[in-house]
């Protein structure tokens, strides 16, 4: 290994030798122009190498600017939202029953509710889609109860099947 980085040092100091030869024989003419074809070269690396890729990141950059701002005052909502929910007291027992038996009607007219404990079983027939959504929405938002075990069936579009929610535990007195 020692023997070919010398026999490479060797090589260069030949092949700089060679070139000083070269380049202290040619006319001032030509040393002008190798330096201008140098210079030139020079100047093409540096434009491809880091003017080039730093001007294409700035005006992507600068077109995903209101993309991100956007996303940013998204995140910034559901934070608000997430903290307004932290910040409410916690709902009783007794009052989370009574808000998820007064949010069956927008179930289904056919939803029941079964209470074990802290948990609240509602079966219900013939219920779309969108009214499924906005009720496990309200239910949550409401009565702090979380959906624990869902089965659905599909039938003619509208969904029947049943939820489990877990209750919140009562307040201590």
């Amino acid at each position: 290994m020692r023997a070919f980085a010398a026999n490479m040092r060797a090589a260069l100091r030949a092949a700089f030798a060679l070139w000083q030869a070269r380049w202290a024989q040619s006319s001032p003419r030509e040393q002008g122009l190798v330096r201008l074809a140098a210079t030139l070269v020079l100047l093409a690396l540096v434009w491809l190498l880091a003017i080039n890729p730093a001007l294409r990141t700035l005006r992507a950059a600068q077109s995903q600017g209101p993309l991100l701002r956007a996303q940013l005052q998204d995140m910034l909502l559901l934070q608000a939202q997430a903290q307004a929910l932290q910040a409410q007291p916690g709902a009783q027992a007794l009052d989370a029953k009574s808000l998820v038996e007064a949010s069956l009607p927008g179930l289904s007219e056919s939803a029941r509710m079964v209470i074990a404990g802290d948990r609240a079983t509602i079966t219900f027939q013939g219920g779309s889609a969108d009214a499924l959504a906005q009720w496990l929405g309200q239910v949550r938002l409401n009565a702090h109860a979380l959906p624990l075990e869902l089965r659905l069936g599909q039938s003619k579009g509208l969904w029947k099947g049943s939820v489990v929610l877990q209750l919140p535990a009562r307040a201590a007195p």
